[in-house]
């Protein structure tokens, strides 16, 4: 079977990266999470107290960082210096950091190239802020997703609160709509819908029905049946 890719694009909290995954489940391909990528980044770059917006800084970290994505069946696992840090990353302030060390563009360019290298090895679902602009311009599929603001807020809380935070939705809202401005605003490569992206609200959509949104684009699109 020829490779093919799905760019899944759009905002925080819109549900890509859970829409994404069981996309790929569904097609029995990789999912890639770039996300994490980033977070990983600002992970490294807060664990050695490197302020994630001073780019000089973050540059000479990028020189030595080894940040590794290991596709599995349950989903890519993401490495940092050899240690698992999948879980490590899934917090407020890793995320506010992804959003400053994402407006970077070697950092951009360094983490594309790793992308591109596993889409050109494998098929892929990759999900990000700039997949079908950037990363996978020629990719077969792409999809932009979104969601109003205070539904974005809501899912956040869900998953903060599944971790065993408590957050306060004021809080979240505002870190939400910080985080959509500076990627949407961010010089090199920010968030926007590729003029040949199908947009999918899912608002008042259930992860069930975004992803057989998605798979109905991806048999219209290939002109196969996957699924």
């Amino acid at each position: 079977m020829k490779r093919f890719a799905v760019a899944v694009d759009g905002p925080a909290g819109s549900g890509k990266s859970t829409v994404a995954k069981a996309v790929a489940k569904r097609l029995g391909i990789i999912y890639v999470d770039t996300g994490a990528m980033y977070r990983g980044v600002a992970y490294d770059c807060i664990q050695k107290g490197v302020d994630c917006s001073d780019e000089k800084a973050v540059l000479l970290l990028l020189e030595e960082i080894h940040l590794e994505i290991q596709p599995t069946q349950e989903g890519q696992r993401i490495f940092l210096e050899n240690q698992d840090i999948t879980e490590k990353i899934r917090t407020q302030q890793i995320g506010q950091g992804a959003s400053e060390v994402a407006k970077i563009q070697s950092v951009r360019q360094k983490l594309g190239d790793i992308q591109r290298a596993m889409a050109n090895q494998n098929s892929v679902v990759m999900d990000g802020r700039d997949i079908g602009t950037y990363v996978l311009p020629q990719a077969e599929v792409k999809i932009y997703m979104d969601a109003g603001v205070d539904e974005r807020a809501m899912r956040r809380m869900g998953e903060l609160k599944a971790k065993g935070e408590k957050p306060d939705f004021e809080v979240v809202r505002k870190e939400i709509i910080q985080r959509d401005e500076n990627d949407m605003n961010r010089q090199h490569n920010p968030l926007r819908k590729a003029k040949d992206a199908v947009y999918i609200d899912t608002t008042k959509m259930s992860i069930e029905e975004s992803v057989d949104k998605i798979l109905t684009i991806v048999q219209e699109k290939l002109g196969e049946v996957w699924v």
